[in-house]
């Protein structure tokens, strides 16, 4: 039995079916997968939807705040440090990305993933510790005025915190994104502009999260340029 024969056994012939009745058995079975598949995906959209909307609501007036600290440290010769883990690392590349790509008016801005280079990431969490890979980074390559952005979709990353505890030893401006109830990065202190999806799926989490990162990206630039 092949791989996706072993998944899907209904959709394939049993030994002791009879040609019509296998067929007509199989078409059944595939008509309930597909319409299980198709009210399954228009309930995660019904549902990013209302987290999206949820998070406009509540948090516009934080974004755009966050949006101004971020224009006039980029302003000043700021620049933008992303990291996270899992997927939020891929996300924090996103993020870097999105800053750092030329715009219509030609121009990037300085933005660097504190997630993409193996080698540093690598020697630190083997000859130091994974606490510190953002941290270590933060201390030797960031000043005051830059700009930390961690991702964490619970919240409390250890290695996420240790380096945006570093940002603030700095004077840099810190942005964390989260979700849940924001776990430890929702702690006083911990963070200078907050944003939290309030949902306990983790994928519900980083949609938003990725909504987040690109509206604020967007009025950053939108800022710049009408400056």
């Amino acid at each position: 039995m092949s791989g996706l024969e072993s998944l899907y056994p209904f959709l394939y012939p049993s030994p002791g079916d009879s040609p019509g009745e296998g067929a007509a058995a199989r078409d059944a079975a595939a008509e309930r997968v597909l319409a299980e598949v198709a009210s399954s995906t228009r309930a995660k959209v019904a549902e990013i939807d209302r987290l999206r909307l949820q998070v406009a609501r509540e948090q516009a007036e934080q974004i755009a705040a966050c949006a101004g600290a971020m224009v006039a440290a980029f302003a000043a010769g700021g620049r933008l440090f992303t990291f996270g883990n899992g997927g939020s690392s891929t996300d924090a590349q996103a993020v870097a990305a999105w800053f750092m790509t030329p715009d219509r008016s030609g121009a990037g801005l300085p933005a660097l993933a504190l997630t993409a280079d193996v080698a540093v990431l690598t020697a630190l969490s083997n000859d130091v510790s994974f606490d510190v890979v953002f941290a270590r980074q933060i201390a030797a390559s960031g000043r005051a005025g830059d700009i930390a952005f961690g991702l964490s979709t619970s919240g409390g990353s250890s290695n996420v915190l240790a380096g945006l505890a570093a940002a603030r030893r700095i004077g840099m401006v810190t942005v964390g994104l989260a979700g849940g109830d924001g776990g430890r990065m929702a702690e006083p202190g911990t963070v200078d502009h907050l944003f939290v999806m309030p949902s306990s799926s983790v994928h519900r989490i980083q949609e938003a999260q990725t909504t987040v990162y690109q509206v604020l990206g967007e009025l950053v630039r939108e800022t710049l340029r009408s400056s």
